[in-house]
């Protein structure tokens, strides 16, 4: 073949085995890339990476294509993990997800691929992109199901621009059907689900390894002690499992829930009250744009991955932005991203900081 050189981030699942073979038989010269990012507590219970690898190789090995191997471990321990576990000792809810991609599979890996005399990189997310009016652009994938473009939205476009995305047009059970007919040994292989480096363990478990439990006191939004916790760290915005708040005098036996975490005081706010859980306005900073825009201007939102659009005025704050919704939204975490769209196009996003509501204000 005499096409481009493009190297695909092989992960070892079916989205990035199906966009190689998408891209063979486009032309493309295609080689594959395996990224092992993480090497603590590297062990078969929890631990799926060479399993990963064994399959990405045999994926590999099937397509006729070369597969290189490169360990970001360092990389990513000190560019998205140590943020990750600064940011929940703070009192945030980070999403390494966003973080790894910006830093890890849309950088260290496009430099390397370089390296290896690739013209450009490709992979199996569910995204478009495109040009018009000589204007680069992230859409959403065309499976609104599986449609990952909140998870790129921190990349910057100039890295998006030298990656290609063959699955944007595709449904997830077009890949799937793709890859029986072409005998693709992962066919069938179960999608991951969760942050890579937990994998199935329990969150809080895999979280006491590394922050320490500073126990303190669980409060209502009125300031009046309801109970105790294990440290903020272990408790997110909208939890209602685990906060082992029993019947109290005086109470409604009704369900309690998170609203928020004050790290300077180590207390947990918790309410009976969902409304509560609500919030008309954030605050966010760290913001990467992907098209010209100059606030004002009306748009959507996502602040979690997975939820509908949600529309939105956004305003300049500082040197962030300010969102007000149109309807108010559920447990609006600090430390988490929002993401922002015109229609199917992917604006950009940034840092969620501050949740704000009527009724309370919950500061990062």
């Amino acid at each position: 073949m005499t096409g481009p050189k493009v190297i695909v981030g092989m992960s070892g699942g079916v989205d990035s085995a199906v966009a190689a073979l998408l891209l063979l038989r486009q032309g493309y010269r295609v080689e594959g890339m395996f990224m092992k990012n993480w090497d603590e507590d590297d062990d078969e219970e929890y631990c799926t990476a060479e399993i990963d690898r064994d399959d990405a190789r045999s994926v590999c090995s099937r397509l006729g294509i070369t597969l290189h191997e490169a360990n970001f471990a360092a990389e990513y321990w000190d560019n998205v993990f140590a943020g990750f576990l600064a940011e929940y000792a703070a009192g945030r809810t980070p999403n390494p997800d966003v973080l790894c991609n910006r830093e890890i599979k849309f950088n260290l890996f496009l430099d390397y691929a370089r390296l290896l005399g690739a013209d450009m990189i490709a992979t199996g997310h569910y995204v478009r992109a495109m040009h018009a009016n000589g204007e680069f652009q992230l859409l959403k994938g065309l499976d609104q199901d599986k449609d990952q473009s909140y998870f790129l939205h921190a990349v910057p476009g100039e890295q998006l621009q030298q990656c290609l995305f063959p699955l944007g047009e595709m449904h997830k059970r077009e890949v799937r059907r793709m890859a029986r007919e072409a005998r693709l040994p992962v066919h069938d292989k179960k999608d991951s689900t969760g942050i890579c480096f937990i994998g199935e363990r329990r969150f809080a478990e895999f979280l006491a390894r590394y922050l320490p439990e500073i126990e303190g006191r669980i409060v209502d939004v009125n300031g009046e002690p309801v109970g105790a916790h294990r440290g903020i760290a272990y408790y997110t915005p909208g939890q209602r499992q685990g906060l082992g708040i029993g019947g109290r005098a005086g109470r409604p036996e009704a369900p309690w829930y998170v609203v928020s975490k004050d790290a300077e005081r180590n207390e947990l706010v918790a309410s009976q009250d969902q409304a509560d859980l609500m919030s008309e306005s954030l605050i966010a900073d760290e913001m990467n744009w992907l098209a010209k825009v100059n606030p004002p201007f009306h748009c959507a939102a996502k602040v979690r991955y997975g939820q509908d659009d949600q529309r939105c005025f956004v305003t300049r704050h500082g040197m962030g932005i300010r969102v007000d919704f149109e309807a108010p939204q559920r447990a609006v975490a600090p430390g988490q991203h929002v993401c922002l769209y015109d229609d199917e196009r992917c604006i950009g996003g940034g840092v969620i900081v501050d949740a704000l509501s009527g009724t309370q204000r919950a500061v990062a």
